[in-house]
Parts: structure tokens; C-alpha cells; sequence
């Protein structure tokens, strides 16, 4: 430890519990505006002039979650945040990084931020995780302040779900899900932390409890995890409290409540078959491919190749932890890590990407077509049209907007495609990982990762029903025929 560790550790200590009283005063000021324009919306609305003033659900997500990464940058520009090496730009990166539960970042977080930059870090991954509208939602409860209509449509999108009904319900299943999930990974990461770090691996293992279960992928060491390799705690809580976030609430909850495989939902189900093929596909091939290659598997002993194949296998679907070099992987792992990072995890879940279900129902739409079936059968349910057209919108979109990211940063950044494109990639599947390029990126190419990072955390469809203008055709035209494949 550093000379005058004491008076450092004192500041650390006073900056967390500022960082703290300030998180409950600004969601405190959050509710009571919120209850304003709850009242104003309904004054607006019995005027007739809610059309006119007011914006659709999507777009308040959005407008909610661009303050909150303003507001980040700024804390974290303060010169009380860092040790003097974080400018404006580097803090809005960091900002959004964090808030969209990424993990990309353009300077080692342990070593270039102070505890209250930590601590900052923290509470925005914890937000962006478990989404603004769920903290807003439980906290205008505890103030007695009932949840309007407004609130309910922007909790909605930002749970992505169809109903309204349940959803305060849901939040608190949510936050009770994600302390009980951190609380327990954080002692169990105390046994490794502590005995090395000492009383700071008490902050280090709940950092890093925080980052696994948000699956964001921060990490205070300049190596994220490499130096624990074969620890088989490490191995063991990390991939299990991102595998739990990624589930999904709902899935998670649904287990709880119902704790038999024939009685859950049919979202459940495909997520649990849908999560468990990924991972055993993405570890088995890991391994295959890297267990020679002498920057990654190579050097390590029988075990610990094990540890890091299981470990790489299941990193990638949004978690942004690793514990070899991601730069001296084959562009076939390579490849497969990206597959990986675009699929992503589940819905009302702390991924990202396009999703397991998106995968499954994909998946199940096409073995219907070649069965020349008109529904989806899957566990004794069937899925409609609606469901089918939804994932297909948004894997086009999420397609396009990875593609276009990829065009953009490669113009000025020629001969890195592959980690271009693996850069892109992780940003849309709110992953973290990299090889290397972040550091390198110019202004243009950073402006398209915090884009993407951002349509990847608010989602292509909210964005994509913003843009999106309906309207009742007044013309119905006959059908018509073209002719496909």
C-alpha cells in the first residue's frame, strides 16, 4: 500500500458514503419529478394536448438513460473521481460504458480511478443493469406516491414486456433477485480477494459482484481476471452470477415460484435449453480451437485450461470477464466469440444482444417453414405471427446497425477489420470484450461505439418503434407475389 494509505482509505471511505447519500438524493428529486410530470400528463391530456407535448415510452427510456450517462460523465470528470488522466470525452465513454453495462474502456478502471470514481461506476452499472424505471417504480412506492399510467409504459419498455399488469410487482422481484445474487457472490469473492488485497478486497469482491450480475464486465485489475485463472472460486461465482443475471427476472422468478420443469412458462423453458446449449457449445469449441494455441490455452496446466475454456465459453454472452488474452485468440474463436456476443442473453435480463428467445423462435420459424407448418409448436404451446415478425425486426435491425458500425470505424482505421468488427460486435452486445482496439480508436470511432452501446442497452426495437410513425392505410392494394430464394 502507498504511503499515507491510512488518510487515502479514510477518503476513499468518506467518498463512497457521499456517492451513496447522493445516489438516494437524486432518485429522491427523480420520483418527485416524476410524480410532476405524471400530474402534468394528465392535466395535459384532459386539456387535449397530450399528443402535441407528450413523447412515446420509447423515447422517454431513451431521453432518461442519455441523462443518466451525462450525469455520470460529469461526476466522474470531477477531479475527485480520478488521478488526473480522465478528460471529458474519456468520462462520457466510461459513462456509457457503465450505464449500458458494457465494459468497454479506454483506461484501466482500478488503476486511473479514484474510490469515488469506483464508487460512481458502481452505482451506474447498478442503474443501468437493473434499469432506471425499476429503482424510480420501487422508490415512488416508498414514498407512497402511486405509480401512474406514464411510469407503467416506460417501465414496460425499459422490462420489455407487453403487459402493464404486474410490473411494480416484477420490480421488486427484480431488485430483490439482484442484492440477494450480489450480496452472496460478494462474501463468497472475499475468501480470494481479501486474503490477497487485504481490507480493500472487501470493496474489490462487491465491484466486482456488482459487475458480474449487471454482466458488465468492469473489472479494477488491468487484466480483468487473467491473474485467476484456475481459482476455482473465481471460476465458479463470476460465470454464476452472470449466468443468473443473464437468465432474465422472469426466469428466474418463475423458478422460485414454481420449482417443477412442466409447470413454467414456455419463455422459462426455451431460455434454460436455449442458455445451456450456448454454453456447452461455446465451451467445447473454446477449447477445441485454443487448447494449442500457445497465446491463450497453451502455457496453462490440464485444469486450468478446463477452468478457461468453461470460463471463455460462457463470458462472452454479454459478461465481458476474461481470464486469457481475447488479442492472441484464432479468428475461429475469434468468430465464435462474436456469434456468442450477438446472441447475448434474455429478456428483462442485465444483457444484452438480440437474445436466446430471438434465437429460439428464429430457429423454431424455420424448422415450421421446411415442415411447411403455418404455427410454431414448442413444448406443447404455439407461437403466432406477431412473435415471428418481432424477432425478425429485430434481427435485421440489430444486423444493420453492427454492419454500418463496422463500415464506419473501418474507413479510418484500415487493415483491423477483424478487431473492428469484434470491437462493434461487443459494443451491440452491451459484452466488454476486446482485443485491443479500444485504446486506439479515434474520435469517430469512439462516437460509433457509445452509439452502438447505447441502441444496444435501450434496444433496436424501442428505437425502431420511435422512428416508426403508424397509420391506417386509407388505399387497400391487391396482393401481389415475389418470388424468393
Amino acid at each position: 500500500m502507498a504511503p499515507n494509505s491510512s488518510g487515502k482509505t479514510a477518503l476513499d471511505a468518506r467518498c463512497k458514503a457521499t456517492i451513496f447519500y447522493c445516489f438516494w438524493a437524486a432518485a429522491a428529486t427523480y420520483a418527485i419529478s416524476q410524480r410532476a410530470s405524471s400530474m402534468a400528463f394528465r392535466k395535459t391530456k384532459r386539456l387535449g394536448a397530450s399528443k402535441k407535448f407528450s413523447l412515446p415510452p420509447p423515447a422517454l427510456l431513451g431521453v432518461f438513460y442519455v441523462a443518466f450517462i451525462i450525469a455520470g460523465a460529469l461526476l466522474l470528470w470531477l477531479p475527485i473521481s480520478h488521478y488526473g488522466d480522465i478528460g471529458l470525452s474519456e468520462a462520457l465513454f466510461t459513462s456509457t460504458s457503465a450505464v449500458t453495462v458494457t465494459g468497454l474502456v479506454l483506461a484501466d478502471t482500478g488503476a486511473a480511478f479514484t474510490g469515488f470514481g469506483q464508487a460512481v461506476i458502481a452505482m451506474l452499472i447498478q442503474f443501468g443493469g437493473l434499469g432506471l424505471m425499476t429503482f424510480a417504480v420501487l422508490l415512488l412506492g416508498a414514498l407512497g406516491i402511486p405509480v401512474g399510467m406514464p411510469q407503467r409504459l416506460i417501465l414496460r419498455e425499459d422490462l420489455n414486456q407487453t403487459s402493464l399488469s404486474n410490473l411494480t410487482y416484477l420490480a421488486r422481484i427484480i431488485l430483490i433477485i439482484a442484492l440477494v445474487c450480489e450480496a452472496l457472490g460478494a462474501v463468497a469473492l472475499m475468501f480470494v480477494f481479501v486474503p490477497e488485497f487485504g481490507w480493500n478486497g472487501i470493496w474489490q469482491a462487491v465491484f466486482h459482484s456488482i459487475s458480474a450480475f449487471n454482466n458488465a464486465g468492469f473489472a479494477l485489475h488491468p487484466d480483468s481476471l487473467s491473474r485467476w485463472v484456475g481459482n476455482p472460486v473465481v471460476n465458479v461465482v463470476v460465470p454464476l452470477l452472470f449466468i443468473l443475471g443473464g437468465l432474465g427476472f422472469v426466469v428466474v422468478g418463475d423458478i422460485y415460484q414454481q420449482r417443477n420443469w412442466r409447470k413454467l412458462t414456455l419463455h422459462s423453458k426455451l431460455m434454460l435449453i436455449g442458455t445451456m446449449v450456448l454454453i456447452l457449445w461455446g465451451t467445447v469449441m473454446f477449447g477445441l480451437l485454443e487448447w494449442s494455441n500457445p497465446a491463450t490455452l497453451g502455457p496453462l496446466s490440464t485444469p486450468d485450461k478446463l477452468w478457461a475454456s468453461w470460463f471463455q465459453g460462457v463470458t462472452p454472452r454479454t459478461a465481458g470477464f476474461n481470464t486469457i488474452d481475447t488479442g492472441g485468440m484464432h479468428d475461429s474463436s475469434t468468430m465464435l466469440t462474436m456469434t456468442l456476443m450477438l446472441v447475448g442473453g434474455g429478456s428483462t435480463s442485465t444483457a444484452g444482444g438480440i437474445k436466446v428467445t430471438t434465437v429460439c423462435v428464429l430457429l423454431l420459424a424455420t424448422v415450421a417453414f421446411f415442415r411447411r407448418q403455418t404455427t410454431l409448436h414448442a413444448f406443447g404451446r404455439s407461437l403466432g405471427v406477431e412473435e415471428v415478425m418481432k424477432v425478425m425486426a429485430l434481427t435485421t435491425i440489430s444486423m444493420l446497425l453492427v454492419i454500418a458500425g463496422i463500415f464506419i470505424t473501418s474507413i479510418s482505421h484500415d487493415g483491423q477489420f477483424i478487431d473492428l468488427a469484434f470491437e462493434v460486435t461487443s459494443a451491440f452486445g452491451t459484452v466488454g470484450l476486446s482485443r485491443g482496439t479500444t485504446g486506439d480508436l479515434d474520435a469517430v470511432g469512439r462516437a460509433v461505439i457509445i452509439v452502438t452501446m447505447f441502441i444496444g442497452r435501450v434496444g433496436p426495437l424501442a428505437i425502431g418503434f420511435f422512428l416508426a410513425t403508424r397509420s391506417i392505410p386509407r388505399v387497400k392494394y391487391p396482393a401481389g407475389q415475389v418470388y424468393l430464394g
